[in-house]
């Protein structure tokens, strides 16, 4: 992984077998990102993606083997309890053309991730909420 920092705007190379949301974890952290808007193109070897039962306050995981070609990966930094926290969501397509996609678990690369994490001038926090949907969600103050 490589990335540079433009402005309020981080540019990433990701390489061939590194898992993406770790390495999009070490650059925020040694960035001191608090809060940011996340998007990437990417060749995976595999991914783990995940649906949210909420009746059942639960992640369906579902992995996939590639190769694999992301159509599209966005989502965000922020914190919770003021720990480094992200959401993202990924879907990726086979030779066939079938897509798959959710909540990202994990994605290795098989090629190359170009990531671009916008950072935002801010903090959102996030709390558990326990009494209708059992997710972690925003918290404005």
């Amino acid at each position: 992984m490589d990335y540079r920092r433009f402005g309020d705007t981080i540019l990433v190379r990701i390489d061939k077998d590194e898992e993406i949301l770790t390495e999009m974890k070490k650059v925020a952290l040694r960035e001191n990102v608090k809060l940011a808007e996340v998007n990437a193109l990417a060749a995976l070897s595999e991914m783990t993606v995940a649906l949210y039962d909420v009746p059942n306050r639960k992640f369906i995981p579902n992995h996939v083997d590639g190769p694999l070609e992301v159509t599209s990966l966005h989502g965000n930094i922020n914190t919770m309890n003021g720990e480094y926290y992200t959401h993202i969501h990924c879907s990726a397509g086979n030779a066939e053309g079938t897509v798959f996609g959710g909540h990202l678990v994990s994605a290795v690369v098989s090629g190359t991730c170009e990531m671009f994490i916008r950072v935002i001038d801010g903090t959102v926090d996030r709390f558990r909420d326990e009494e209708v949907t059992g997710l972690n969600l925003w918290k404005f103050e």
